[in-house]
């Protein structure tokens, strides 16, 4: 095939409310809700820690670990994050390491055991699963980002709620969950579940962390146990609507540097790509509308988690090598959702990629494909649009050109550069 379409590069503007001293926030928020009266001197405090890369998160769980020690407590850092890591404590460990989530830097221990206890059984009939290091302590604090899920639906998807089951029920919680989730509403199980672990978990409060349109941390909440749920489903509606999005809502075909676990629970945001419900279309009322999705790459702290790889139509054979099968089939395993570790058509360079995904668009010829290149679903303030999309681009309040259109440039290999940000901006 011949011509490849030219491409432009887009600033999205998004609504940008920053926290500016994180730390001084999450001092704040403890405050303000009181806590601090309800721990003795000497009493143990467990601070989950789960495995979305957060941003500040080595920085959040420091400054609850230091207000708790200001006290008097004794906090400890827990790992909640279901069967991540391969389910093992190390691979749990070394999640947090990569996040700078240690024992030295935060000043306490950091326990990853992957131990449960069943603190009851829901109406359902459903064990509620519960990690033994944080049962062990006084008191459990649920630190999390709340923000909208890639396959769930209703008033709580990922946050502060879904860490009390998937998180703090370790891997052994996580799958019978999961399995639930087969034949009851994500909602009624996350209710069911979550008001018993409320109930019998000890748990003393949450704070919930909302992200903007950067990737910055945009709100700190610190709730208390009886406002956990309330407060998750509004948070999750601001989150929603702080959400980044995609400069158009329909496309031929997007480019996708790299996914991963830290990036989304399924590798790229569905929230932002569309295909929450399904891998391959969109619903009828659900946008951005794509026709054809090509990964290009896993990223490093995924430690080859490939999750969400059978979201996309192709992808270039490197992924597939980085893809570490034992982890990432625990994970699709455990969400019993295997479809998203399927592997699609791969190819040795982006020319052959390219090449294969253009000729399989419809009746546009390659050079006026509505092509879209990003580096990942996190970052999308910049964008690589196709030539096609600058009649569309022109004129809008919230899209700032920032080059004229201009060739796809191959290496010898005939690859593109390694992310979108590499490519010639002028």
């Amino acid at each position: 095939m011949s011509g490849y379409p030219k491409v432009f590069r887009v600033r999205q503007k998004f609504a940008r409310t920053v926290v500016p001293d994180v730390a001084a926030a999450v001092h704040a928020e403890l405050t303000r809700i009181g806590v601090a009266r309800h721990v003795q001197p000497g009493q143990t405090v467990a601070i989950t820690a789960g495995s979305r890369g957060i941003t500040n998160i080595a920085v959040i769980l420091k400054a609850t670990v230091d207000f708790f020690r200001a006290a008097g407590a004794q906090p400890f850092i827990v790992a909640a994050m279901g069967s991540h890591g391969g389910g093992t404590p190390d691979g749990q460990r070394e999640i947090l390491r990569n996040y700078g989530v240690t024992e030295a830097f935060c000043g306490c221990p950091v326990r990853t055991s992957m131990e449960t206890v069943v603190l009851d059984r829901t109406a359902e009939g459903i064990p509620v699963h519960f990690g033994r290091d944080a049962l062990a302590a006084d008191h459990v604090v649920v630190v999390g980002r709340v923000k909208p899920h890639t396959e769930l639906f209703g008033d709580h998807q990922s946050g502060l709620m879904k860490m009390l089951l998937i998180g703090l029920g370790k891997h052994e919680g996580a799958k019978i969950y999961h399995r639930a989730f087969v034949d009851h509403s994500f909602d009624a199980i996350v209710k069911s579940v979550g008001r018993r672990v409320i109930e019998k978990g000890r748990i003393l409060a949450g704070l919930g962390i909302v992200e903007n349109a950067y990737d910055e941390t945009g709100l700190i909440r610190a709730v208390l146990p009886h406002e956990l749920e309330a407060q998750d489903k509004e948070l999750l509606a601001l989150a929603r609507k702080w959400l980044p999005r995609l400069p158009f809502d329909h496309a031929d075909l997007l480019l996708v540097d790299e996914i991963g676990k830290e990036i989304s629970g399924c590798g790229m945001d569905t929230n932002v790509i569309g295909r929450k419900r399904y891998e391959h279309w969109t619903e009828e009322h659900e946008f951005p509308k794509i026709k054809k999705i090509a990964i290009r790459s896993l990223t490093e702290q995924t430690h080859g988690n490939a999750t969400g790889l059978g979201k996309s139509e192709y992808c270039l054979t490197r992924v597939v090598e980085a893809m570490d099968k034992r982890v990432t089939y625990i994970n699709v395993a455990t969400a019993c959702y295997p479809q998203v570790a399927m592997i699609p058509p791969h190819y040795d360079t982006d020319l052959e990629l390219l090449d294969v995904a253009l000729s399989t668009i419809g009746l546009t010829e390659p050079p006026h494909a509505k092509l879209l290149w990003i580096q990942n679903t996190l970052h999308v303030e910049e964008v690589e649009c196709g030539e096609a999309f600058l009649p569309l681009a022109r004129g809008r309040s919230d899209l700032e050109i920032i080059t004229e259109p201009r060739p796809l440039v191959f290496d010898s290999q005939g690859m593109l550069p390694r992310t979108m940000a590499g490519n010639a901006a002028v």
